[in-house]
Order: structure tokens, then sequence, then C-alpha cells
């Protein structure tokens, strides 16, 4: 039915309409039905720390710290909190919206509010599939890491090992003297990587850590085989866990030499950084790449929530929680980066570093001159390894909902149990990620994550806020949150989905194509091809758009004006959601009866 559109009202005849407890019946088994047609989650904390989990993830702990040290100390706070509040809050509560009323993946659920852009949902879905495998080799690293600091000594803190290049190892930071390597860095290069010179040269396999991604892989399948029921209980432990940590070592971490000349230069305000609009993108896209917007896991994971959950309270709670965390994890990190710089007599910007570096190089350093090491080293990469699980099942479960969402009937009557479908999913992702664990590995890693991660979520990003905001309109979205939650949302929200969002999302990726460098690791600069292979990293989720709006227009029927037009309308039917569809028909003073 479209939007606005009247119904005649049924006068209230208490003959016809009294309610006898077999209609109570009635209703509530109605509502159960709707509810039964998908399964959801055993309660909402469940939900919310599933989306706490999925959002606050390694970027939290490497990337915002080293952003805000480098894109103006507490003046980045200004953009950061800016874009949260513009971009990062209407759009989450959107994509929940979108999830919990369709009860379906992102895939169909896009379908049904633009078939045009049918393709935006598709797309969404390989770019978390891509994501995923490789974002599961940091779980294999974590892994290394984790059971490589039980020993007596970190094997990271000396350069007295048979991977170390003596003449040029440093037993600490080398400072300026760019011919010096220190122990930690030729541990991550030398014994985890075994890092050859350039990504043309693969240099075999790394059998020890395509043992740790089998396991990354085996964990990820067990916390989800059984859906939301085991996912919803693995997060529980997942999301809190680290918290307790991140607090740990805050404690710990401020109480050392040093500590406040870090958190100070983490914190201190450089305002003429406001002016450049670099910093503002980089603002927006850590909003986008934390929140996991345009990725579809907020979408698919809403969509196992009870028909009127609070998804404003859930989208409120899980950007406050990913804010905090990662401003957090900049005290956590840069009172530690000032501890080495005081041991080591260095400024704090020669040790703080951007990337996997800050966790895997910079932080074991730090770790192995703290006090008790060997508690401190083992929780930290345990912290990471539980953090970066949250997120992969996430982008797992948004390739597995799809699959059973399109070809549920067929691949069940192949596999038989769902949860072999799962394995499926998790034996494929395994395999797609052994690229990463050959000797060459950091190279493919760092240009599939440039090119998914960066590139192609902003042109994602922006076709999903066009397909929603103004092809099927905010009066449609606030029809359906009131549906949901008994009222329409506030000016703040469709103002931002109708103006703020678009055009902020739209400057974005101008600025992005604008101030487009080529990818690089370190100071290795990739050579062309490689750069063309990531271009069709890139296309590899990109392209299901135009095709899909090709597939959708071909096959529609009539001219050409007329197959447009029955494309950008909407097919999902915002009364069939309703669990009490009737009540609309009745007239005013019925109404209570069904509330």
């Amino acid at each position: 039915m479209e939007v606005g559109a009247e119904n005649s009202k049924i006068p209230c005849d208490e003959t016809d309409y009294a309610l006898k407890p077999l209609d109570l019946k009635v209703i509530a088994g109605r509502r159960a039905d709707v509810e039964a047609q998908r399964p959801t989650w055993s309660g909402r904390l469940e939900f919310i720390l599933a989306s706490v989990g999925y959002a606050v993830g390694l970027g939290n702990v490497w990337r915002f710290p080293y952003l805000c040290y480098s894109s103006g100390g507490g003046a980045f706070m200004v953009p950061y909190l800016t874009m949260v509040l513009l971009c990062g809050i209407p759009l989450l509560f959107m994509e929940f919206a979108i999830g919990q009323y369709t009860r379906l993946g992102p895939v169909h659920a896009l379908t049904k509010i633009c078939p045009l852009l049918k393709g935006v949902g598709l797309a969404t879905v390989v770019i978390s599939f891509v994501f995923s495998t490789y974002y599961n080799v940091l779980m294999s690293w974590a892994l290394y890491y984790f059971f490589n600091s039980f020993g007596a000594t970190l094997p990271w803190k000396s350069c007295n090992n048979t991977w170390n290049a003596i003449e040029n190892c440093s037993s600490g930071f080398p400072g300026n003297a760019t011919h010096l390597q220190s122990a930690s860095q030729q541990f991550f290069d030398h014994r985890l990587l075994e890092k050859t010179s350039s990504i043309e040269e693969a240099g075999g396999l790394r059998w020890e850590l395509l043992g740790y991604l089998l396991i990354s892989w085996v964990i990820v399948y067990f916390c989800i085989f059984k859906g939301v029921k085991s996912t919803g209980k693995v997060v529980y432990f997942t999301a809190v866990f680290p918290y307790f940590i991140l607090f740990a070592l805050l404690i710990n971490n401020v109480q050392l030499p040093g500590a406040k000349n870090g958190i100070l230069f983490f914190l201190t305000p450089v305002w003429s950084k406001l002016f450049e609009v670099k910093v503002w993108v980089h603002a927006a896209a850590q909003v986008f790449n934390s929140l996991g917007i345009a990725f579809g896991s907020m979408i698919s994971m809403a969509s196992y929530n009870k028909f009127n959950n609070n998804i404003l309270r859930d989208a409120l709670i899980v950007s406050f929680a990913n804010s905090f965390t990662s401003i957090l994890a900049g005290f956590v990190i840069f009172s530690a980066i000032g501890y080495m710089a005081h041991i080591h007599n260095l400024p704090v910007d020669n040790i703080a570093t951007d990337g996997p570096g800050l966790v895997f190089v910079v932080y074991p350093e730090v770790l192995s001159t703290m006090p008790v090491f060997q508690l401190w080293a083992p929780l930290f990469f345990f912290m990471l390894l539980c953090l970066g699980l949250d997120s992969q099942f996430a982008t797992v479960e948004v390739a597995v909902t799809f699959i059973k969402d399109e070809f549920g009937p067929k691949v069940l009557h192949f596999l038989k149990r769902e949860e072999l479908l799962a394995l499926a999913v998790c034996i494929i992702g395994f395999v797609l990620g052994i690229p990463h664990v050959t000797k060459g590995g950091i190279y493919v890693f760092q240009l599939m994550d440039h090119y998914t991660a960066v590139v192609s979520l902003v042109f994602l990003a922006l076709f999903e806020v066009v397909a929603v905001c103004w092809v099927f309109g905010v009066p449609r979205v606030s029809l359906m949150v009131k549906r949901m939650q008994g009222k329409t949302p506030n000016i703040y929200f469709r103002l931002c989905w109708l103006v703020l969002c678009p055009m902020l999302v739209l400057c974005i990726l101008i600025s992005s194509i604008v101030q487009y460098t080529p990818v690089h690791y370190g100071k290795y600069p990739y050579p062309v091809w490689a750069e063309w292979v990531g271009w069709g990293v890139s296309l590899v989720s990109i392209v299901w758009i135009p095709l899909g709006a090709f597939q959708e227009i071909y096959s529609n029927k009539g001219s050409l004006l007329q197959r447009i037009k029955t494309a950008v309308t909407p097919t999902i039917d915002l009364d069939a959601e309703d669990p009490l569809p009737e009540k609309q028909n009745l007239d005013p003073a019925c109404e209570t009866f069904f509330t």
C-alpha cells in the first residue's frame, strides 16, 4: 500500500469487536507467527552486545589513536564527534530500522526498498565477505603473539635470536637512525611474517600462520554455527572482556614514568588542523569503518530482532560505546608510548605509528619493558583476539544470512543442516585467506585492506544512503519506525537522512577521489599491476550496483521511462509487516482494544 493512502474506517461494533479470550489468543498468535518466521535473539542485551562487539574492533585500538594524534590531537574530537552525531547515529538507526522492519538480510531488504539499487545490498554482502577473508589473518597474528608470550622472556625483546639481523638490530626504538630496526620490528618482519622484499615474491606458505588461520576460522565457526542462538551467548564474553583489560592496562600505564607526556601528546589540540579538509574526511571515514555502515552487518543482525525492539536506544548505546572505546584505547596506547619515549629518551612522534604496526610492533615492545609482562602480554593479545572475533562474527553472518534468505530451501535440501551452510562459508573464507599467510602475504593484506575498507566502502555508503533516504524516501522510513516504535522519528533524524547524510557522504567521496594516493606498505610502493588488481578488488563489490540496476530495468515492461518508474517504486508493503494490520481499518474508538 502506498504511504499516506486513506483507509475507510470500520465502525466499532461491540458485537463484532468485543475482545473475548479467544480473540486475544488469536491476536497473540498472529504476532507470534510474524516473529516465528525468523529466529530472534534470546534477549535484547544479546543484540546490543553483538552490535557493540562488531563496532568495537581492532580499528579502535590502532587506527583511532593514530588518527587523533596526526589530525590535531584534541582538536580531532570536533570533526569526529560532529560526524558521529550527523552521520554515525542517524545512519546506524536507519540500518537498524531496515533490518528489524523487513526481517531480511541487506540484499532482500534493499531490493524491497529500492529495486533499482538492489545491487547495493549484494555489494554489501560481497564487501563484508571479502573483508572477512583477510580480517581473520589479524586473528592468526594475535594467536601467534599470544602463544609466544608465555615464556620466561618475550622473544621480541632482544636481538639474540636466529631471525635477527644483528648488524641493524636495536634492542629499543632506533629513533632517527633509519638504518636500524627494533627487535620487535624484526620479530614481526622476520619471524612472524618471514617477509619477502615485494608482492612479486610470494616466497611460499608460512605453515605456522596457516595453522593459526585455521584455528581462527574454527573458533569463528563454533561461535556462529547455531546462528544468533550461539553468537548471542558468545558475545557476553567477547564484547565485555576487552573492557576489563583496557581499564586494567590504563590503570597500570598511567603510573609509568613518561605516561603523562604521551597522553598530553595525544590530547593537545592543534586547532589549525580543523581547516584541513582531509581531517574531516578522516573523521568521517573512521566513523563509517568503525560503526560498520554500508557493510550490511548491522542490517543483518537487526533482522533477528523482535518487531518492536527499541532500535533508537540501541543505536545510541552502540554509537556511544564505540566512541568511548576509541578514546579509552587512545589513553591506553599513548600512555604506553609516552613511557617508551621516556625509557629511550626519544620524542613521542618517533614511536607513534599507524596501522597493524601499532599493536603488533610498538605495543609488544612496550609490553616487554613493563613490570609483570608475563601477565600483561598474554592478556593484551587475548583482548585483541576478542575484539577481532566480534567483528568477524558479524561479517561472516552477513554471507550466511544472504544464502539462507536467497537459496534457503535449495541449499538446505543439499546440505541438510544449517550448521553445514555456516561450515561451507567458513571453509571458503579460509581458502581465500591463504594468500595472506604466504611470506609475501603482508603486501596482499595491505592491498586488500586499502581497496576494500577505504575505496569500496565510500561508494557503497553513498548509494545506500541515496537508495534509502532519497528514492525510498524519508517519509517511508519514518513510517517504518512509527510502526515499530509507536512514534515518528524527530526532526533531527529526518533532517540528517534527507539532507546532511547524503551531502556529507558525497563530500567524503569527492574528497577521497581528489586526494587519492596509490597504496603503499611502509616505504614500499606497489607496482602498477598491483594497483590494477586493487581496483579489481574494489569492483568485485561495486560492479553489482550497475549490474543490478540494468537487470531491473531490462526485466520490467513498458517504455524506458515506465521501466525506470517501476524500478524506483518500493515493493515493500508497509501495512503487511504490521503484526496487527487490521488495526489500521478500525474506528479510533476501537483501536485501544488492539494496543
